[in-house]
């Protein structure tokens, strides 16, 4: 099985200067524009995708959408895709939510993020499982379109580093091979972005 996880396109708070996560911010027209590229480099070299999954929240939705529509393919969404729930702080400054929700020496990872709300990391570990169990039963060669954190947290589950962390520039994608026969797993390209080399 091949899988190729897509991070979304430049959001309108990577402008703004606010904790994304789940705040619902939507692709800026540079965004659209790298998504647009992306489109026109697959179609260009398709990549066969068989079926594409994509996060709910828009900045994902509309990549997606942008991504897979020269390919004859409609995005399943999914909320299991979303970004890590950050709780009260989405959508707030970053300065505002430090005064706010002052990062902790240490929180437990069963630990609400924050005490007014979040997910935890171990529910986040979950939710990644339950992503991947999604995906697995989707097709041989699948493309998830998401976010950052929760592509992180899928790759982490797969490759069992759980300190790792794989880098993601806007419209980066990454792929991994998995076996169907064996728990074996390659991970083939990390923050590709051949369409903005062109």
């Amino acid at each position: 099985m091949n899988l190729t996880l897509l991070r979304h396109g430049r959001s309108r708070a990577d402008d703004e200067g606010v904790c994304e996560g789940r705040y619902d911010s939507p692709l800026t027209e540079v965004g659209r524009e790298h998504a647009r590229k992306l489109a026109a480099y697959w179609a260009a070299h398709p990549p066969g995708f068989d079926q594409a999954y994509c996060s709910t929240l828009s900045r994902a939705s509309e990549t997606a959408a942008l991504v897979t529509a020269p390919l004859g393919l409609v995005p399943m969404p999914s909320d299991l895709l979303r970004e890590f729930d950050n709780g009260p702080i989405a959508g707030l400054p970053f300065a505002k939510a430090e005064a706010r929700y002052p990062i902790p020496a240490f929180r437990h990872e069963l630990e609400a993020f924050t005490v007014d709300g979040g997910e935890s990391q171990a529910a986040f570990r979950a939710r990644a499982l339950l992503a991947l169990e999604l995906v697995w039963r989707g097709g041989e060669n699948v493309l998830v379109v998401a976010h950052g954190g929760i592509l992180n947290a899928m790759l982490r589950e797969l490759t069992g580093a759980r300190r790792a962390h794989f880098a993601y520039g806007d419209t980066a994608f990454t792929t991994v091979q998995l076996s169907r026969e064996h728990m074996g797993v390659t991970v083939t390209g990390v923050n590709l972005t051949p369409h903005l080399a062109e």
